[in-house]
């Protein structure tokens, strides 16, 4: 299934791997990568030295291309970019935040760069400041949200880029993929799909707490803050919405959140931590490897496709 977007990466399927703070690791990048997808590893907050060491250790397990998700807000994003020189990497993705500084250095090393957007005016401050694509992700998706679902913002962004589009938010299954095909994208990205994989290093608790999800399980904290974040609803959660509706300071708050995410993901409490996962996580009922994901949905996509 050839498209702008497997042109411009080299890669066989037109799916890209969330870059999912403290989950997109080398293993989990390194198998997407060698099922036909975009592997990506996520540096979140990490230092720029571990992102290297992830880095040389997806090479030890794939020869094909994979990325890195920059967090632009990571107060080592200028030595993370240069590590991501450095080390020859093909793909970078970013979120929270304008990628202009190093947009320069990226293009000279030959990088693809493909930033994350939430409304068209981004979008298309990326083309201008010369993005390859742009990933259009909608409020469903998990982790942190902007404010439009993706059937509404993806072919907004279609219509007001000429680079191509790449769908996220809310796809987990065929059709969420040529869904997205239909709405203009040219590759979708997921995240929650990889959340149960079995090269997924995540702990087993949160596995287990995405597989029982149920439709409604999904909830965003933040709201007044400016800062949403979705996740699966828990103790964590509720103490959190109640400090929200009873107008508790930003600092009160991200005290209840402090290393939330890594004690889930790490620590396997999901009690407490942060479980987060976007609304489709009701689809996700099984522990699969990448390769069975990413070429059991491309095959369903495929048919749909044919058949519309």
């Amino acid at each position: 299934m050839k498209t702008r977007v497997t042109e411009l990466l080299g890669i066989e399927y037109p799916v890209i791997q969330g870059g999912m703070a403290w989950v997109a690791e080398y293993h989990l990048a390194a198998a997407v990568s060698n099922a036909g997808g975009l592997g990506i590893i996520g540096a979140g907050g990490a230092p720029a030295e571990f992102v290297r060491d992830q880095i040389r250790k997806a090479k030890e397990l794939t020869d094909k291309p994979f990325g890195v998700n920059v967090m632009l807000m990571n107060p080592e994003a200028d030595a993370i970019a240069q590590v991501i020189v450095d080390e020859g990497v093909k793909v970078v993705t970013t979120g929270a935040g304008n990628p202009a500084k190093y947009m320069e250095m990226w293009k000279a090393a030959g990088i693809k760069v493909i930033p994350v957007v939430a409304s068209v005016a981004l979008a298309k401050l990326m083309e201008r400041g010369g993005a390859d694509a742009v990933v259009a992700e909608g409020m469903e998706s998990g982790g942190h949200i902007g404010s439009t679902t993706t059937m509404a913002l993806v072919p907004q962004v279609v219509d007001a880029v000429k680079i191509p589009v790449i769908a996220a938010g809310g796809i987990a299954d065929g059709r969420g993929i040529a869904a997205g095909f239909m709405l203009g994208a040219e590759a979708v990205q997921m995240g929650t799909v990889f959340l149960t994989a079995k090269e997924c290093t995540v702990h087993q608790n949160y596995k287990d707490m995405v597989i029982k999800a149920k439709d409604i399980d999904s909830v965003v904290t933040g709201t007044s803050t400016g800062h949403p974040v979705r996740g699966i609803r828990n103790m964590m959660t509720k103490e959190y919405l109640r400090l929200e509706k009873e107008g508790a300071e930003l600092m009160e708050l991200e005290k209840l959140t402090l290393g939330a995410l890594r004690k889930a993901v790490v620590e396997g409490d999901v009690v407490n931590g942060t479980v987060m996962a976007g609304q489709i996580a009701g689809l996700v009922k099984t522990e699969p490897s990448c390769e069975e994901i990413v070429t059991g949905l491309m095959a369903q996509a495929e048919a749909l496709l044919k058949r519309a």
